[in-house]
């Protein structure tokens, strides 16, 4: 029954990433440099980074569509011109950019931890993704990191230590503050920097 369900599922993800193709086109200029957040939520970091810097483009995917709509709302609501949100994961917006742009920021801000060992294969940031998106960034971008759950923060900081694409940086200056829902809920957190080589 599942192998007759893979032609059906590859279809619907060809479908999904041809419309993000078209989406993203007349949103993002060809050649551009965008300022990235991979799961955005609210939008409470991303709007207010972009009205702090109008000159940069900054585009923020969720897979919820609430928190989508929350953060559209946000940006409507300060005219943050420079800003977009989509709802999208990530390997289907890396998959769907337009021909050369590049990310010069990417900012990945309390992604579920899927703590369970058997789930760890869902959690955003692993060796392929920073590979892929490496690809697609200019020399020099900075990837900022930040959670609250310990060891998924290792486990990101180890990857980044070996991976030849990316020079982690520890802690380093954090280029933006401003607390999410997420940060204002937690009671630590851990952040690291990495640049692209």
């Amino acid at each position: 029954m599942r192998a007759n369900r893979l032609p059906e599922r590859l279809a619907l993800v060809g479908e999904r990433r041809d419309a993000l193709r078209h989406l993203l086109a007349d949103l993002i200029p060809s050649g551009s440099r965008v300022v990235w957040e991979i799961g955005s939520g609210h939008g409470h970091f991303l709007t207010a980074y972009a009205k702090a810097h109008p000159e940069k483009l900054c585009l923020g995917i969720d897979i919820s569509s609430d928190r989508i709509a929350r953060a559209g709302r946000k940006r409507e609501r300060g005219r943050v011109a420079n800003l977009h949100f989509i709802r999208a994961d990530a390997e289907d917006f890396l998959a769907s950019l337009p021909q050369g742009v590049r990310f010069a920021t990417i900012f990945i801000l309390f992604p579920d931890p899927w703590p369970k060992r058997r789930h760890h294969k869902n959690r955003v940031v692993n060796p392929d993704f920073l590979a892929r998106a490496a690809a697609l960034s200019q020399k020099g971008a900075g990837l900022f990191f930040r959670s609250d759950y310990e060891p998924y923060f290792k486990a990101v900081a180890a990857m980044l230590r070996d991976h030849p694409d990316w020079e982690e940086r520890g802690a380093g200056a954090w280029p933006f503050e401003e607390p999410s829902v997420f940060q204002k809920r937690a009671p630590r957190h851990f952040s690291l920097e990495a640049l692209r080589r």
